[in-house]
């Protein structure tokens, strides 16, 4: 296992502020992690989450994100909503309807969202890309990880992030800042299948 809170201290010797694409999954997952990170990049928000079922849940989460962009009150950081298209994307994952939340439906599902976010960052000039999700106690970091390495790869010249934002007291923090705030939190991971499962 990798130490990736080691890998994303090095931020700290960046030069300027380059230009981060952030894959947000949610609201209460990019508490922490935005105020982190918009000490070293100027940061556009990136909401790709075709997964989440139904569709009032995927704007419940969308307007918790802007509850919180809007109490940041930073005008550097940008927010582009991507297109919402469940139905073709549950199709990418039917063949693995009955994986265990957690298994490899999950580890597509990141994937998927991921690259959404490279290939726009790709298109637009950014040179980092990465995602929030690794704050998440239900999300595979490692996995995460590896697939942002992947993706590093087939999409030069984006470089990847790597992070957990749970380690260093991270995951302490984003819960204390979202009990203060009082963004509305989920009970379920996001598609049909983990909704079936909570």
């Amino acid at each position: 296992m990798n130490n990736y809170q080691k890998h994303l201290e090095q931020i700290r010797q960046l030069k300027g502020r380059p230009d981060l694409l952030i894959h947000i999954c949610c609201g209460v997952c990019s508490v922490y992690p935005l105020k982190y990170l918009s000490q070293y990049f100027r940061i556009t928000v990136f909401f790709s989450n075709s997964n989440i079922y139904p569709y009032e849940e995927f704007e419940r989460r969308l307007n918790a994100l802007k509850q919180y962009l809007d109490h940041l009150n930073d005008p550097e950081i940008a927010l582009i909503v991507d297109t919402y298209d469940n139905d073709s994307y549950m199709k990418q994952l039917e063949a693995l309807k009955d994986e265990p939340e957690g298994g490899r439906r999950c580890r597509i599902c990141y994937r998927l969202r991921m690259e959404e976010a490279f290939r726009y960052a790709l298109k637009h000039g950014y040179e980092y890309c990465t995602t929030v999700m690794s704050i998440s106690n239900r999300k595979n970091a490692d996995w995460l990880n590896e697939i942002g390495a992947e993706l590093e790869q087939k999409y030069p010249p984006v470089k990847y992030l790597y992070a957990d934002f749970k380690k260093g007291d991270g995951i302490t923090m984003n819960d204390r800042m979202n009990h203060d705030l009082g963004l509305y939190h989920q009970n379920y991971c996001g598609c049909i299948y983990s909704l079936k499962d909570s």
